[in-house]
């Protein structure tokens, strides 16, 4: 209407490697990709999201805005956000701006949370309460 086109919805998944396939190579894709497969080796990129399905095993790099994992994963995320799901098994290293992990999830790998993201939100104080007095530390002169 009106001479727009239509956007896909930022959630909605728009490639999907089935259970049966196999894929090596790099994958770029605008819109999010869903794994119930195999990835053997290469990279996946996608301004979008990720989603490692529980029957899927991925051993490639990965550059997403969120990757949630349910199966098993070796390799190297650059992320603003990872999920590791219940009975995911996970190698490498993840390269975070957030990170969440269930139970039950098999992880050997490097963790980097980036405090690039935190520099510019201000840290804020803690109120203070005049009816509680505050006493310098040792280490503190005046």
């Amino acid at each position: 209407m009106f001479g727009r086109t239509q956007r896909p919805e930022p959630d909605a998944i728009d490639v999907i490697i089935g259970p049966r396939a196999t894929f090596s190579g790099k994958l770029q894709c605008d819109a999010s990709i869903r794994i119930d497969g195999a990835v053997d080796q290469g990279q996946i990129e996608t301004p979008a999201n990720v989603i490692i399905a529980e029957t899927a095993n991925v051993q490639c790099d990965i550059v997403a805005r969120v990757v949630s994992i349910r199966g098993i994963f070796k390799g190297v995320i650059h992320a603003d956000r990872v999920e590791l799901l219940d009975g995911s098994q996970v190698a490498g290293v993840l390269n975070v701006n957030s990170f969440y992990m269930d139970e039950k999830v098999l992880m050997r790998a490097a963790v980097n949370i980036r405090a690039d993201v935190m520099t510019d939100t201000p840290v804020p104080k803690p109120p203070q309460d005049p009816s509680i007095p505050v006493t310098p530390s040792p280490t503190d002169t005046p």
